[in-house]
């Protein structure tokens, strides 16, 4: 710390922790040439504990350490190697440096794939060796039966994280991750390198992050998987996303919506013109709302274009395009290009930036409905937050139809669930506004979640939507237009009618569908 400081030079600290401890300073002679006890201390350990080993006989070992105060790491060292540790000092930049080049070979085979300025025969090797264990028996059973037990039991990602001591495989099952099997770490590589080859991704690479995709047969159905990898300490992090079309009804109603919610639905995506845009954070079901939409717009009479990143699921009849930015193709530039193709109506996978935004805003302008997603905590704040994009407040206010902000909560399984005991005990965490609406609405249907076996002993079993809606009417356009925050446009949009998250999941909640707690884990208060 004080070297860091500038207060006073490393070298100097040295001499007066050598001094204190009575101990020797390493020379530059005293490191290393080659790796001392490689099957005991490995380069990861060695790094954080910022210690080497220079020398090993049957009697001791001797270390350079950069920190003489670690005395417990120093006694379990000596207790790994089995006899007493003698240590000298060294500058922590000394040692690592030394750590570096005696591991650097063997941590770029290990952790990283093949090095590439290696003999292209070596290179060939490693990927051959990879090949063969991951097109081994018992490496392919364990994937697909991974798979299929998460298709199975309607888990939405696999989850699969390198640890030292383990491999630990997670199912996300209506949006909780839940623990499923904890693998031996040396199933990394074959587990790793398998799904990589059903993803065409390339098996050698384990430096840098790939995305792939691919299709999973079960039970005679086709599934497909998005795959992502990330490299980490102790191998490759990997997440499988599984779109089963089968296992998603793109229906209003099947996904939570109440005949008084359809209704607007269909007041806002029967449009022939202008945005309407579908809010909330990552995993609240946008997309899916938006596929809904799509396929009920979907019709001989409409040319229908959707802009994408990645395509989730494949509609018939409908014109979808993947985005590449690496190319130059990105959500702006692919909607300038497919508006000369004739559209009825576009679906932009989402607003990011603001050329995006205007390029959409005049699509708009010229009689195409736009459909699109923003990352925003409610419907109001959409309007604010195009507006801090740099999107002009006049033509915003001409575009805009209606706002969605929408979560997904998770359904009270129906087959344990209990009566409620005390109806509205829980309302007490609720503010005074909200405990009056709660108490308006019947109270005879709520429930508790229990748990059976056939919700995993969670009590919930799916999920619904909860969702406000934001109709932009003229006193809203008005508002829009003189520069009003998004607190006063929800009061507005209040005053004509419009209910908030909160109160359309105490409606499921009063309801027997959920509970208090699932609507305020994801509706704000």
């Amino acid at each position: 710390m004080l070297a860091q400081l500038g207060l006073l030079s490393e070298a100097a600290q040295l001499e007066a922790l050598a001094s204190y401890f009575m101990l020797p300073v390493a020379a530059v002679e005293d490191y290393p040439s080659e790796v001392i006890l490689p099957d005991l201390l490995e380069a990861d350990f060695l790094v954080r504990a910022r210690f080497i080993p220079v020398a090993a006989t049957e009697a001791s070992v001797t270390l350079i350490a950069a920190d003489p105060f670690a005395t417990d790491t120093l006694a379990a060292v000596a207790y790994l190697v089995g006899r007493p540790v003698k240590v000298m000092l060294g500058s922590a930049k000394d040692i690592e440096g030394a750590i570096d080049r005696l591991y650097a070979e063997q941590e770029a085979v290990e952790a990283h794939g093949p090095d590439p300025d290696a003999p292209v025969a070596a290179q060939e090797d490693d990927v051959q060796r990879l090949r063969d264990i991951a097109s081994e028996a018992p490496v392919i059973r364990l994937v697909n039966r991974l798979i299929a037990a998460a298709i199975e039991q309607r888990a939405s990602d696999i989850h699969i994280e390198p640890f030292a001591d383990n491999l630990r495989v997670r199912y996300r099952i209506d949006g909780a991750l839940t623990v499923i099997d904890r693998l031996a770490p040396e199933m990394q590589p074959g587990v790793a390198s398998r799904i990589k080859i059903l993803g065409r991704l390339n098996i050698a690479e384990r430096r840098v992050p790939q995305d792939g995709r691919c299709k999973f047969i079960h039970a005679g159905r086709e599934v497909d998987l998005r795959i992502s990898t990330v490299p980490l300490m102790h191998g490759e992090s990997i997440v499988l996303r599984i779109l089963d079309r089968e296992a998603v009804e793109l229906d209003f109603k099947a996904l939570g919506f109440d005949a008084g919610a359809q209704a607007k639905l269909d007041r806002m995506f029967q449009s022939p013109n202008g945005i309407v845009l579908v809010t909330g954070p990552t995993g609240s079901g946008k997309t899916t709302t938006l596929y809904a939409a799509l396929k009920q717009l979907n019709s001989t009479e409409r040319k229908v274009f959707t802009v994408e990143d990645p395509i989730e699921y494949q509609l018939n009849g409908i014109n979808q395009m993947q985005i590449k930015p690496n190319i130059g193709l990105d959500f702006a530039h692919a909607l300038r290009s497919i508006l000369r193709q004739d559209p009825d109506v576009v679906m932009l996978g989402e607003m990011r930036d603001v050329e995006t935004a205007r390029t959409g805003i005049q699509a708009s302008l010229t009689g195409h409905l736009v459909l699109s997603t923003l990352h925003t905590n409610s419907a109001a704040a959409s309007i604010t937050r195009l507006l801090d994009m740099g999107v002009e407040d006049y033509l915003l206010a001409t575009t805009i139809i209606g706002i969605l902000a929408q979560r997904l909560v998770r359904r009270i399984c129906p087959l344990c669930a209990e009566a409620e005991r005390e109806p509205l005990g829980a309302l007490a965490l609720l503010s005074e506004e909200l405990r009056d609406f709660a108490k308006s609405l019947p109270a005879n249907n709520m429930k508790r979640p229990v748990g059976c076996d056939s919700c995993r002993n969670t009590g919930f079993k799916g999920r619904t939507t909860i969702s406000e809606f934001l109709l932009v009417d003229k006193d809203v356009r008005s508002r829009i237009v003189r520069g009003v925050n998004d607190r006063e446009i929800e009061v507005i949009a209040k005053r004509n009618g419009m209910e908030s998250l909160l109160q359309d999941g105490l409606r499921k909640v009063m309801a027997g569908e959920t509970t208090l707690g699932e609507v305020l884990r994801v509706a704000r208060t």
